[in-house]
């Protein structure tokens, strides 16, 4: 993934994957669900140390970033947990907690930016998360909306992470002595879905421990996933109107790994990561548990992730980790 991809065959793929209507604005549609084949490499045990983590909630502190990958900008927003009462919005530049946190890179959607999924990512950052989130040049809001650069993106994820795991050790620097290099998972919605999981396959970046792919398809970056075992969460709405259900479902039954399948019953593309809701709030607390596990080594999030997923009738899940 290093070089930049753009072969027709692979542009009338994503076009026909409906990746140009991330904004998720479209009517909706039904698909009927693929079938499961269950992963023989399921393992009670993620390969970070076994530890606890934070149950506590912080409080949030927001910061940029600003980068730049030849010629590619990629200013990157940072949420991480801050000092001070927890609850309300996001502190700029707020000082932040003590302690070494894990890392996840989050990847948004086509016509999107960082803040869109704000109510999401503030909450994996109260949860003991340094979460830090690119606006790709391309295919974010106000780009050019080239489809093909999705392509190009696992390797500005790579290289922001490297800049981003930098400020570990950088002098002077809020983030100093905060982040934990031994804990990394990707994350992404939509086209940033598609990012995450050639993270994993084309564009496998070691440092990687876990992803979670919203509405992600894997057209274009394939599933050859490579590398250590690290588990994967899909969370998929039933009635995807963009990125057919049965296309996220295809994708998470290659993974060899130890996964799980969040299945929202009446979800869409993606509104309930946008704003708060019922929906939303299964989302969240699933995927804490599932990053608490993964990243943390906390075994008592990875039994309650089963009950979270199943809350209120929301969603279903099919369980292989």
């Amino acid at each position: 993934m290093s070089r930049r991809v753009t072969p027709a065959l692979l542009a009338s793929a994503l076009l026909t994957a409906g990746l140009v209507g991330c904004s998720t604005d479209t009517p909706e549609a039904g698909s009927a669900p693929a079938p499961v084949e269950p992963s023989s490499a399921a393992s009670a045990t993620p390969r970070v140390p076994a530890g606890t983590a934070p149950q506590r909630a912080f409080a949030v502190g927001v910061r940029q970033l600003k980068l730049n990958r030849d010629g590619r900008a990629l200013p990157v927003t940072l949420w991480y947990p801050a000092t001070g009462e927890s609850g309300g919005a996001a502190k700029r530049s707020a000082t932040a907690a003590e302690g070494r946190f894990p890392v996840v890179m989050f990847s948004h959607g086509l016509g999107g930016r960082p803040d869109d999924y704000a109510t999401l990512l503030t909450r994996w950052a109260a949860a003991g998360f340094v979460v830090a989130a690119p606006t790709f040049p391309h295919t974010s809001r106000g780009g050019d909306n080239n489809v093909l650069d999705v392509l190009n993106q696992p390797a500005d994820v790579s290289y922001a992470l490297t800049q981003v795991l930098a400020l570990n050790d950088r002098a002077g620097d809020a983030l100093r002595g905060r982040l934990d290099a031994d804990r990394v998972a990707a994350a992404g919605h939509s086209a940033g879905g598609v990012t995450t999981i050639g993270l994993f396959t084309a564009g496998r970046d070691e440092r990687l421990d876990a992803g979670v792919v919203f509405a992600g398809t894997a057209l274009g970056v394939g599933t050859a996933f490579a590398g250590a075992a690290a588990p994967q969460l899909f969370v998929h709405g039933e009635l995807d109107e963009v990125v057919d259900y049965a296309a996220g479902r295809a994708a998470y039954d290659k993974v060899p790994w130890p996964k799980a399948m969040l299945s929202l019953t009446k979800g869409d593309h993606g509104r309930a990561l946008l704003s708060d809701g019922a929906a939303l709030r299964v989302v969240s607390d699933t995927s804490v548990e599932f990053l608490r596990w993964t990243l943390y080594g906390d075994p008592a999030a990875r039994k309650r992730m089963p009950t979270d997923a199943k809350r209120g009738d929301i969603a279903t899940f099919d369980d292989h980790l």
